[in-house]
């Protein structure tokens, strides 16, 4: 009996098999799911012993357990499922491949950051805690709908009277698209990540914002007054002026949106 040869497909099928279980390890890091998927595979290989010593009811009884264990599955996990297929549906990046034959290009307005550095600053200034959150290719309406609709010109006096302590609007994010402020208060997904205990949940809910989007997100923070920049996944502490007007020069830049030839027809 000879050796199953060795294919590159074997050696591909591998490959992405671990990159998988890497993935998921960190999808999963920080939360109990670890721990659940350890005791799935254990009761899994119980399975395969009982059946190989042939114990008919033990086996039934794994059987039948491991049968609904995909539906069990779906209940345990449904946060990280959620948080899966929010990430892929908002970053649609992932989808440019496959539309771009299908849709043509328009102009969207760029963003002046000017105002927005400002406001920063002058609010790290006096202490006041602000989250902004600047728009670039990722679809943001679903965390805008968990806002308030607001609809005005961005400006250094607007951002700073909605994060004015006692306003009404001033927990939660600012959506910014183009040169619109167009929603206040909305809610952020959280990072499941391991961050430093240090991190607020201003920090933590924008680091967790950037891993679903790639959108910029500024955070202000109430206690230190120091200013923070998350992008894609990652947390950039301690910016000054120079350094805010830096990384926010990619929104300076005039992007396109793409639109189906239905609404360009219209």
């Amino acid at each position: 009996m000879g050796f199953v040869p060795f294919t590159f497909v074997d050696f591909l099928d591998i490959i992405l098999v671990a990159f998988l279980m890497h993935w998921i390890y960190r999808m999963t890091k920080g939360t109990n799911a670890p721990y659940i998927l350890s005791g799935i595979i254990a009761v899994y290989l119980v399975w395969v012993i009982v059946r190989a010593l042939n114990m008919e009811l033990l086996s039934s009884m794994l059987g039948q357990l491991i049968s609904v264990g995909a539906i069990a599955l779906l209940i345990v996990f449904q946060p990280e499922l959620r948080r899966f297929l929010q990430m892929i549906g908002m970053r649609q990046k992932f989808f440019n491949f496959f539309t771009q034959f299908f849709l043509t290009t328009e102009a969207r307005t760029k963003t002046d950051i000017e105002p927005i550095v400002t406001a920063c600053c002058e609010m790290a200034e006096e202490r006041t805690g602000a989250l902004i959150i600047i728009r670039q290719q990722s679809d943001l309406r679903l965390i805008a709908e968990s806002g308030i609709a607001v609809d005005a010109k961005v400006s250094a006096p607007l951002l700073k009277n909605i994060f004015f302590k006692n306003a009404p609007l001033h927990d939660g994010a600012v959506i910014i698209e183009g040169n619109r402020v167009v929603a206040a208060k909305c809610i952020l997904p959280v990072t499941q990540s391991e961050v430093p205990k240090s991190y607020g949940t201003r920090h933590r809910a924008a680091i967790g914002m950037s891993e679903i989007s790639d959108a910029i997100i500024i955070v202000v923070s109430e206690e230190t007054g120091r200013i923070s920049v998350a992008q894609d996944g990652q947390l950039y502490r301690h910016i000054d002026t120079a350094r805010l007007q830096q990384l926010l020069q990619p929104c300076t830049v005039t992007e396109t949106r793409r639109r189906s030839k239905k609404e360009v027809a219209q």
